[in-house]
């Protein structure tokens, strides 16, 4: 998506690839990051901001459309009211096809990014979370993570072995030209196990690029398919054999030590 500062507008967009991908076959659905809203100041997501022990419009949004087609569906990241706190958690909520919520995650690790006229720093409008998250589709162990977790690799050991990670991100286009697509690969290799990273990738009204590319990578490292910019779907199978046959070739899970 190239997601802009208008809600309703996002919505709509995120609706119409839902869309695509269910009529496509696709039994889950991944958004990016920030499907919902990229704002003109990071305290933008401020005003959207929901409860997650209550209804609002995202989370009805997401619900509905995991129930109206039949799908899991991961809503890439949304701004979740933290007690106590101004600050939001950065948030991926995950429906079942029955519309019921079925995993919740708190992004840990918090950008920071400075050069030349480029700065960034997500603590000032988004408090971390602390705990790694994974959830089932039948015997499909599904990790989650958000954008710059990507960097962190002792955050996919945590979610022990997991068959697919998703990886919803909305990385800057100077980072993301540098180092997305090697970071996503690395966590595909090491963990033995399917990569879907699905992407904000454009030039958005507020002024900022997001690198794109959004991709599936399976087990091996091999790209499957790839987006570079612009709205649209990336799609493939998620072949358990396939990570059953690469951890039986090279059995580096097994050998770990520490």
């Amino acid at each position: 998506m190239v997601s802009t500062p208008n809600l309703f507008e996002n919505l709509a967009q995120a609706e119409e690839w839902i869309a695509k991908a269910a009529t496509d076959g696709a039994e889950l659905v991944s958004l990016p990051e920030y499907f919902c809203l990229m704002g003109d100041r990071d305290t933008d997501k401020w005003a959207i901001k929901e409860n997650v022990d209550q209804d609002g419009r995202i989370q009805t949004f997401l619900s509905e459309q995991a129930s109206r087609h039949g799908i899991w569906l991961a809503g890439g990241s949304m701004p979740v009211s933290a007690d106590g706190d101004e600050r939001v958690f950065n948030t991926t909520l995950v429906y079942g096809p029955d519309g019921r919520r079925q995993a919740r995650y708190d992004k840990i690790h918090l950008f920071k990014f400075e050069r030349e006229k480029e700065s960034y720093d997500e603590s000032r409008a988004i408090r971390p979370g602390h705990t790694a998250e994974n959830f089932s589709i039948g015997s499909v162990r599904v990790g989650l993570s958000i954008c710059y977790d990507l960097r962190f690799p002792e955050l996919f050991r945590a979610l022990d072995r997991p068959d697919v990670i998703l990886i919803p991100s909305a990385f800057t286009y100077t980072t993301g030209r540098a180092h997305w697509e090697i970071l996503l690969r690395a966590r595909a290799i090491e963990n033995q196990c399917y990569v879907v990273a699905a992407a904000q990738g454009g030039t958005h009204r507020n002024g900022r690029r997001t690198w794109g590319h959004t991709m599936l990578i399976d087990p091996w490292g091999e790209i499957i398919d790839i987006l570079d910019e612009g709205p649209g779907v990336v799609g493939g199978t998620i072949d358990l054999s396939r990570v059953r046959s690469v951890r039986g070739m090279l059995p580096a899970l097994q050998h770990r030590v520490m």
